[in-house]
């Protein structure tokens, strides 16, 4: 097992920074540049700037050079010195940025995936259990509805109920008493309270995903001839349960966990700025429209960082429920 981490995690290595180099390269696509984009801004206002002035600002920041030039630079920085380059449009270093809005994502983000699993694979072995029930034909039909409404239409209606219920939409992660006070008690009560609506909106697309393929798994896994045989031994139907049919059936939803983790990470941009989130994602699209190359390059190599971390920490989980897998990687 610790071969196989070490093997893994050093082959994640050179897929980062191929990934960081391709998104940086799909940056820097679009026509212009931040300046370009800056200037433009400047002469709705009444203020032109003329052309040496723009190639005296495209100089200083470096932006007068090739992308592949601009990339070795900004990837050197980040390996010998963690230093993830300046964000133009936030005029403060990238690192600065990341660092302000990643808690609060990283939080929001873990509290959305243990929303996810802890609802998904209950319900799904429940309706498996019952099929054809109306326990089964309910959760068959919220989950095609969660699945079907957009994240941001599900924020607006449930920003309406509790400001109908309660009087407050629950905008942001703070009360305006709560946003700039010190860490209390009482403030991280007050992020709890208003963390409820972006964790069951941003969850509820993958929960309701994950109930379908739990529930699939467990039919496909409760008709094969081992557990037929454990019902003929006389075992409880609890055990069978647990022991066989679960254990089999939640592989595939535990291998979603790294494309889960991304997907909550970078899918709930819209949602945070229907929810006025301090999150990443209003951060990176304001970064992608403003062509803030160093800033959105960063974040999408993070992306990338999770998602190889995601999906190792699949591979071991698989590994420690599965005993088929760690046979295999022993032979091999």
């Amino acid at each position: 097992m610790v071969r196989y981490i070490t093997r893994r995690t050093l082959v994640m290595i050179p897929v980062a920074l191929v990934v960081s180099m391709i998104v940086f390269f799909i940056i820097q696509l679009p026509p212009g540049d931040f300046i370009s984009g800056y200037a433009a801004k400047m002469s709705t206002s009444g203020e032109i700037m003329d052309a040496q002035a723009l190639a005296q600002l495209r100089e200083a920041y470096g932006l007068d050079q090739p992308w592949y030039a601009q990339y070795f630079t900004w990837i050197t920085g980040i390996l010998t010195e963690g230093d993830f380059g300046y964000s133009l449009s936030y005029n403060r270093p990238v690192a600065d940025i990341i660092g302000q809005y990643m808690g609060i994502t990283l939080l929001v983000s873990i509290f959305t995936m243990l929303f996810t699993y802890i609802i998904a694979i209950p319900i799904g072995v429940l309706s498996a259990v019952k099929q054809y029930s109306w326990f089964d034909y309910l959760s068959t039909g919220i989950g095609f509805l969660g699945m079907a409404t957009p994240n941001f239409l599900f924020a607006i209606l449930l920003m309406f109920l509790s400001f109908r219920w309660w009087g407050d939409p629950m905008l942001g992660l703070f009360s305006p008493e709560f946003a700039e006070a010190p860490w209390t008690y009482a403030k991280w009560l007050d992020l709890l309270k208003h963390m409820i609506i972006p964790v069951i909106v941003i969850g509820t697309s993958n929960t309701c995903e994950l109930i379908r393929v739990m529930r699939g798994q467990m039919l496909d896994e409760m008709t094969k001839p081992h557990i037929v045989t454990a019902r003929a031994k006389g075992l409880p139907e609890w055990r069978i349960l647990v022991k066989y049919s679960i254990r089999a059936a939640i592989n595939p939803v535990i291998s979603t966990i790294g494309w889960s983790l991304t997907t909550i990470f970078t899918g709930s941009t819209i949602t945070a700025i229907v929810l006025n989130l301090p999150t990443q994602g209003p951060v990176m699209h304001k970064a992608l429209l403003s062509q803030d190359m160093y800033l959105a390059g960063s974040w999408l190599l993070l992306m990338a960082v999770f998602t190889l971390l995601g999906t190792l920490i699949s591979d071991i989980l698989l590994a420690l429920l599965d005993p088929r897998i760690r046979l295999e990687r022993k032979g091999a």
